[in-house]
């Protein structure tokens, strides 16, 4: 009976005819509005090797001292720090937190997590506290400030980009071409907050604006990775790739991947979607903060499947802003440290600091506080308090790490400093 049932489910090769007839068909409008995009910067070949040149350090380091930045000279002496090895090794962090364990897990080890690296100053600040204490620096960071307002702050972009490279860690930056930009006309503030429910929308041409907003940043400053909110920047984002494009993108918090079937969905189409050498430009995605560890086991099972283990991370939220997106207190480190024994390619991600030290903070971590103008930041006194909420998540992934370890499980942070 299962048997028979089972075999309903085999798709027909007509059926992927029929896709394939769709996507080569001359008169394809959908299709045709990307290609002219792609067209409108010089092809795959020649949006690869702006973006390459684009990505160079030196390339960076020479536009980031010739715009006057003020922040030339910490990326210089990040750099030297680096070179010197003043970071604590992982090797001597193991010893002084886990001393009592002998080996760990390097394949399933957890990449350190930390969002939002809203603010270049942040990064100094963090690497210096690391120096001092001799703490992990992150081996991922995530930035959800406005684009253009990066470029325009004292080449904020070029400085975080560079040293991005320089301490060995992977970063995505959040577009302008968003489900909150105002892409919606019909929705404002907070007095129309249940019409985002139905998700963060790129309606109608936002789509095709992301695309080249995308292009832009990434053959103008070399960047890679986005955040990607809404189901059609996401097939744009497969498409891309396809054409011979070298971008990659992780998936949101907020598009709700909640369950293995979501899952499934999301993992099939990359890899339906995947080049000829089987590569997708999904490089992770945030699970809702809802999973709990079974639909993660599910999850990585059908991720095995579809031969995207290595290219595709699983990016679990384990500690949240004290405001504004969950109920607290929400803590998951425990959940992390048993599914991670199991499941390769997690990332903790850390979006708060830990939960007794957010209670005293008389300005705690609030995910509202991402879409704030830096104008209107210094205008409201809070520079400061972002800088310590910062702070407040690097000292909460160095508690994840230590928990890890402890338990025999490896971690990875910023690659050149540890």
């Amino acid at each position: 009976m299962r048997e028979e049932l089972r075999k309903k489910l085999a798709i027909p090769g007509k059926r992927l005819k029929e896709l394939n007839d769709f996507l080569l068909d001359p008169d394809n409008e959908a299709i045709n509005a990307v290609l002219d995009i792609v067209e409108k910067y010089g092809g795959p070949k020649e949006i690869n090797r702006k973006a390459k040149q684009a990505r160079r350090l030196s390339s960076l380091m020479k536009r980031l001292k010739e715009s006057g930045s003020p922040y030339y000279k910490d990326v210089m002496w990040l750099k030297r720090q680096a070179k010197n090895g003043a970071f604590v090794s992982l090797e001597e962090y193991k010893k002084a937190v886990a001393p009592g364990v002998t080996s760990f897990n390097e394949k399933n080890a957890v990449t350190l997590e930390i969002s939002a690296l809203q603010y270049f100053p942040f990064l100094i600040a963090e690497a210096k506290q690391a120096i001092e204490k001799r703490e992990l620096m992150p081996g991922r960071f995530i930035r959800v400030r406005s684009m253009k307002e990066q470029v325009e702050d004292n080449a904020d972009i070029l400085a975080v980009a560079a040293s991005m490279q320089i301490v060995g860690a992977s970063y995505v930056e959040t577009l302008d071409t968003k489900g909150t930009d105002g892409s919606n006309i019909h929705l404002g503030g907070p007095e129309t907050i249940t019409g985002y429910f139905g998700g963060v929308g790129e309606p109608n041409e936002h789509a095709l604006q992301w695309a080249d907003e995308f292009l832009h940043y990434y053959t103008e400053y070399g960047i890679k990775q986005v955040l990607n909110v809404n189901p059609g920047t996401i097939l744009i984002g497969y498409l891309l790739h396809k054409l011979g494009i070298e971008n990659e993108f992780k998936i949101s918090v907020y598009l709700g991947n909640d369950n293995p079937y979501a899952v499934m969905w999301t993992l099939m189409t990359a890899r339906l979607l995947s080049d000829r050498k089987g590569s997708t430009s999904l490089i992770g995605f945030n699970f809702s903060n809802s999973v709990n560890n079974e639909t993660i086991r599910i999850s990585s099972e059908i991720r095995k499947a579809f031969g995207l283990e290595e290219n595709v991370r699983f990016e679990h939220h384990i500690v949240e802003t004290w405001k504004s997106i969950v109920i607290q207190p929400y803590d998951r480190r425990a959940e992390l440290v048993e599914i991670a024994k199991i499941v390769p390619n997690i990332s903790a991600k850390h979006e708060g600091g830990d939960i007794e030290v957010e209670k005293t903070r008389e300005h705690p971590t609030d995910i509202l506080d991402y879409f704030m103008p830096k104008e209107e930041v210094l205008k409201q006194g809070l520079m400061d308090a972002f800088m310590r909420n910062f702070l407040d998540k690097h000292d909460a992934v160095n508690h994840t790490a230590r928990d890890l370890l402890k338990a025999g499980i490896d971690v990875i942070a910023a690659q050149n400093l540890h």
